[in-house]
């Protein structure tokens, strides 16, 4: 399982990442661009939830490439990532940071980082790890 705080140490790694506040919540970006966030939810959210029981611990949004990764993503990780209605047409996927192992979640980050950033910065960190 992984925490916040491996969330935020995966995060620091990647070149170029600045922190930032996304609707007043922890957010990452590169360049102007942000690609993971902290994401609660909100009422409208929980409402939606119905009689399921909505995940009770840290909800970490990343971007995706495209819609088809996202649905890729969702039918390859279905006890970590999902999505709700709010984010319908959007690519980005949101993940149960209590139900994600560390290295699954290292992945989704980095594939989120490596659609802003910029090529030469991915190349080079690609090589390397």
């Amino acid at each position: 399982m992984t925490t916040m705080d491996s969330v935020t140490a995966v995060i620091a790694e990647l070149p170029g990442v600045t922190a930032t506040s996304t609707y007043g919540r922890p957010g990452w970006s590169v360049g102007k661009n942000v690609f993971a966030w902290v994401r609660p939810f909100s009422k409208a959210d929980l409402k939606r939830f119905g009689d399921e029981t909505p995940p009770s611990g840290p909800i970490l949004a990343v971007r995706t490439a495209d819609l088809h990764e996202k649905e890729a993503i969702l039918a390859a990780h279905p006890r970590s990532c999902f999505t709700i209605p709010h984010f319908d047409g959007f690519s980005a996927v949101l993940i149960d940071v209590d139900n994600a192992e560390t290295d699954e979640v290292q992945e989704l980050i980095v594939d989120g980082w490596l659609v802003y950033a910029p090529k030469d910065v991915a190349d080079a960190y690609l090589a390397e790890n």
